[in-house]
């Protein structure tokens, strides 16, 4: 019995202690020499293998499909389906751990969570991957650290400065809480205090602060555990921490920060930003925006979730942006867009601006050009980017009358390019966020109107999802176009040609949804697409989205996140990974049998 198996690798972690021994009792090893077969095509496997050592090719008829390494387990299909239409060679000396027939079929039979893993569709495995990151939520909250959280700037007051002063301070800095230095000595004074002693002392607002700060302050790192502040607020009966690096304070933690962190701060983010009085104000919470996609993965929300919560944030910041630099006339006589994976509300990680804007009709230049300025300009000192495209209110040709608009969506309609193809999906996929939104509305309709019966234009339009070649199979060799690597691009093999693909069958329909999972669902409806695979392709479609933003979460400053290298995964998420895109590659197949694009 092989004592060396190791239970904690994926889907093997998901037995019970029983099943465990169960499974290690019925293991054998098996040699193959290389170019042997292992598992031939259309032949039930009598074993589940996982590779101890060596290399194992799966292969079609013709093809090269993947190379299987240590860990990896195979063939689930020939297994739980009596064939799988693939076959195994060993491509080097291999040694794998065999499971019977039999003890595997029984383990999968008695044990749910074990055989979401051999399910055929991968809607079913990322459900059971997700009850497993639920599970996990809760102590994955308590680890993070006291830096993740939103802190309070550490703003100081000398001892003798006055109340008046504190109180114009914290309104300047949006902020209830000061340090106070007194001597050798700081404390801290919030708003409370100066409330206090005002109404309920009769303390005139001349009175210095140094003698109603709380001097008996309680502080930790910014490294300590969220479990930490929890403990020392409770202990202390604090309602704020001081935050402090080495011997000196970096910030101010307030409790009702640390418990949205612990229930989802989304809701006082954006509170933050409705009641913003100044582009300060904004700036403090578009800093908040930043942190919430790596609060929310880590708290295990859904990344459909993620992408939702933080485009409404986000739409929420632009359209305050827009109240406070647009004239009037612009606020009434114009519509605020935001295009791109942003107005799909798939963004999740901020990248660069992509917005525009429609104006009723025309507008005095001066004007429009200030309003143009002030825009960009405060979004980039938020740490928005220009866009590498120049699609932005900053360019003309993105903030101009709706009847400029209807008249390019014609020219690219009827004498189309590559570049007219990404501004009709550009068009396509906007969402307005402020300002009269029918002219959006009007925009969408002519473009609808205009490309209905449009069948060549159509083929052409959605002819870009074969653009890349969908990165299946050789993952741990993988050249990609950013270098030579075992890593591939989850936007180009996997995303893209989802969102083109809906995007274009969407269009086709005349449909008026903007998000890629409600078109789906409406294709669905209309049955241009089966209930089923478009169930499989919102799960595939969400699963490289949660890859994508992993990685961007993992990534340096600048760098796209959408290169993953498998080896990086688990053996779970290299098989969803391998499911993922195939499904891509059958929605390819889809999408090409609609539109007939073999004969363009």
């Amino acid at each position: 019995m092989p004592k060396a198996f190791d239970i904690g690798n994926p889907p093997f972690d998901r037995l019970t202690p029983n099943e465990a021994e169960t499974l290690r009792s019925a293991l054998d090893i098996a040699y193959f020499s290389p170019g042997e077969a292992i598992i031939r095509r259309d032949a039930p496997a009598e074993a589940l293998y996982v590779v101890i050592k060596g290399i194992v090719e799966e292969r079609s008829e013709v093809d090269l499909l993947a190379l299987l390494g240590p860990k990896d387990t195979f063939d689930s299909r020939a297994l739980v389906h009596d064939h799988s239409g693939h076959q195994f060679f060993a491509r080097d000396e291999t040694l794998c751990y065999v499971i019977p027939r039999k003890v595997a079929l029984d383990l999968i039979r008695a044990n749910p969570r074990f055989a979401a893993f051999f399910y055929r569709e991968i809607s079913r495995k990322l459900d059971e991957l997700a009850n497993d990151e639920e599970a996990r939520r809760y102590g994955s909250l308590m680890h993070a650290k006291v830096g993740d959280l939103f802190l309070h700037p550490p703003v100081f007051l000398a001892a003798g400065d006055t109340i008046e002063t504190a109180g114009h301070l914290m309104r300047e800095i949006n902020s209830n809480a000061l340090f106070v230095r007194d001597g050798e000595r700081v404390g801290i004074i919030t708003g409370m205090n100066l409330s206090k002693a005002v109404v309920l002392g009769r303390q005139s607002i001349q009175t210095a602060v140094g003698t109603l700060a709380n001097y008996d302050i309680v502080s930790l790192r910014r490294d300590d555990f969220v479990s930490s502040a929890l403990l020392l607020m409770t202990k202390h009966n604090k309602r704020r921490l001081a935050v402090r690096e080495d011997e000196e304070f970096v910030g101010i933690l307030e409790e009702i920060d640390l418990l949205g962190f612990l229930a989802g701060s989304a809701q006082v983010t954006a509170g933050r930003i409705d009641r913003a009085s100044s582009r300060q104000d904004l700036a403090t919470a578009a800093r908040e925006i930043e942190t919430q996609t790596r609060v929310l993965r880590r708290q295990g929300v859904k990344v459909e979730v993620i992408a939702e919560i933080v485009s409404d944030l986000n739409r929420r910041l632009l359209s305050r942006v827009f109240d406070m630099v647009a004239p009037a006339k612009l606020r009434t006589g114009s519509c605020l867009i935001v295009m791109g994976s942003e107005g799909r509300g798939e963004q999740t990680v901020r990248t660069d601006q992509d917005n525009g804007l429609i104006l009723a009709g025309p507008v005095q230049g001066e004007i429009l050009d200030a309003f143009r300025h002030d825009f960009f300009d405060a979004l980039q000192s938020f740490g928005f980017p220009p866009c590498p495209g120049d699609i932005m209110v900053r360019n003309p040709a993105w903030s101009r009358p709706l009847a400029d608009y209807l008249a390019d969506l014609r020219r690219w309609i009827v004498l189309p390019d590559q570049a007219g193809h990404m501004n009709v999906a550009i068009i396509y996929d906007a969402q307005a966020i402020a300002g009269d939104e029918q002219l959006l509305d009007d925009a969408k309709t002519a473009l609808i109107d205009m490309t209905r019966g449009e069948q060549a234009f159509m083929a052409h339009f959605a002819r870009a999802v074969d653009a890349f070649e969908t990165p299946i199979g050789l993952f741990n060799n993988l050249i990609t176009s950013e270098g030579t690597g075992d890593a591939l691009d989850l936007k180009k093999g996997g995303i893209f040609p989802i969102v083109h693909g809906i995007r274009s069958l969407a269009l086709g329909q005349g449909l008026r949804e903007t998000s890629t999972d409600k078109r789906i669902s409406r294709l669905c409806d209309l049955g241009v697409l089966q209930a089923d695979f478009g169930r499989d392709l919102k799960q595939a479609f969400r699963f490289l989205l949660m890859l994508r933003l992993d990685g961007q979460l993992a990534a340096s400053a600048g760098a796209s996140g959408t290169l993953v290298r498998p080896s990086h995964l688990s053996s779970m998420e290299r098989h969803l990974l391998r499911d993922a895109l195939q499904v891509v590659k059958k929605f390819r197949e889809i999408v090409g049998h609609h539109f007939k694009l073999g004969m363009f």
